[in-house]
Order: C-alpha cells, then sequence, then structure tokens
C-alpha cells in the first residue's frame, strides 16, 4: 500500500474562477513513463474543454505527509475505450511514480486484492483510501450505452458481439473510487480498474448501507489501450 499510494491520483476538472478551484470526478492512477494516467471514461465530462480554462481536466497528485501539499497538474485526454469504460490522459511535470501492470489473465477467483482511491468524492481528503477484499466472481457482461441516443449502430453492434469478463469484488468501494486501481496483494500490480458498484436504492445509501459488492474492468483491457497511443 505504502509502495502504491504515490502512484493514485484525483480527477477532475480545473475552474480558475471556482471555489474549490479543482472539481473532483473519480479517481486514477499512473502507468508507463510516470506521465500517463488512467481511469474511468464516465469519469471525464462530456465536452472537454482546452488546458488552462474553466472546465479543463486536471489531476491532485495526493498529499501523502502531514508537511506535504496536493498539487494540482494540468491534464489532456488521450485515447479512449467506451466500450470498456476506460481513458487514458497525458499529464504536465515531472513523471510520477507509477504502478505495474499485471499480465492479462492472471486474476483467479478468491485471489486477495486491495482498492485504492478518494471515496465519497474525495470528502475525507485528497489522501488516498484503501479497502481490502477479495475477487468473488469473473463473470461476461455488456456496458450498455450511458442513453438511448447513444445506442447508435455501433453500440449495437458491440452489445451483438458478445459479453466480456468483468470482476466481481467483494469489497466495498464508494462514489469516487471509480478509475482507481485493484491491486493483487500478493505482487502488488494492477490487476482490474474500479468501475461500478451495487448500489442499494439511492446513492446516499451507498455510503450509509453499502453492498460490499463493486465491479472492475480486467487490465488486458488497460493494455490494449496504452499499445495503441
Amino acid at each position: 500500500i505504502a509502495a502504491a499510494k504515490p502512484s493514485v491520483v484525483a480527477v477532475g476538472i480545473f475552474n480558475p474562477t471556482g471555489s474549490p478551484r479543482f472539481g473532483f470526478r473519480g479517481s486514477g492512477f499512473v502507468v508507463g513513463p510516470g506521465n500517463l494516467v488512467v481511469t474511468n471514461a464516465h469519469v471525464l465530462p462530456e465536452v472537454i474543454p482546452a488546458g488552462g480554462t474553466e472546465g479543463a481536466l486536471a489531476i491532485v497528485v495526493p498529499k501523502l505527509g502531514v508537511s506535504e501539499n496536493a498539487a494540482m497538474r494540468a491534464a489532456k485526454l488521450l485515447g479512449v475505450d467506451r466500450e470498456h469504460d476506460l481513458a487514458l490522459l497525458q499529464i504536465d511535470g515531472a513523471p510520477l511514480p507509477a504502478l505495474t501492470l499485471a499480465e492479462p489473465g492472471r486474476a483467479r477467483e478468491g485471489a486477495a486484492v486491495a482498492i485504492i482511491g478518494f471515496p465519497i468524492g474525495g470528502a475525507l481528503g485528497f489522501t488516498p483510501v484503501t479497502h481490502r477484499g477479495i475477487v468473488s466472481s469473473i463473470t461476461g457482461i455488456a456496458l450498455p450505452a450511458p442513453t438511448s441516443q447513444s445506442l447508435n449502430a455501433q453500440a449495437v453492434n458491440r452489445l451483438r458481439q458478445g459479453s466480456f469478463d468483468i470482476y466481481q469484488l467483494d469489497a466495498t468501494a464508494y462514489p469516487g473510487n471509480s478509475g482507481g486501481p485493484v491491486l493483487d496483494v500478493e505482487s502488488g500490480r494492477v490487476i482490474a480498474v474500479i468501475n461500478m458498484v451495487l448500489v442499494k436504492g439511492s446513492k446516499e445509501t451507498a455510503i450509509s448501507h453499502p453492498s460490499g459488492i463493486s465491479y472492475a474492468i480486467p487490465v488486458r483491457f488497460v493494455s490494449e489501450l496504452l499499445k495503441g497511443r
């Protein structure tokens, strides 16, 4: 956990005249040479303005020590895989510590995992929080289009092609954890990306009465997104 925390960042939008200036939207983690960040596609706003303007993408590097201050950096979108709800960002500044991706297919049912991110929308501050659990099931799923207007010919074709494997976790994630890494406890490598939480009722009940069931996108789709850059 200590080794992984410096690689987990908060993803949001920058508003130079806002209070606060950073609008949190989800979690993400650093990969590759240290200037790339993986998160969920649904974490990003539908319209992304150019850098430095209101509503532009940004990340916050977490505060890990008493004397440290969280640092905000500009980000830009490099690629999106909407079928698997993944996005790849490039960030400004010096490289950050990067997490190592596990080999595709290494996850097994019953494997112990740790999930790291910013639950409850950063309300606890921009310090990464860790929860533990296991891979309870590997099952097929097809992610639907977010709205009926998005259900175009391409989306219908993807659904007809069938499902892909997704990990069901016996671990408690909260709103804000989306886009964060799922780590194999034994190796510390990323095996998946938190995608969604099973909610019983409203978003508010997800905080007071969490279901304890979360879903994550296997890391092989992250590897494929990186290969396309």
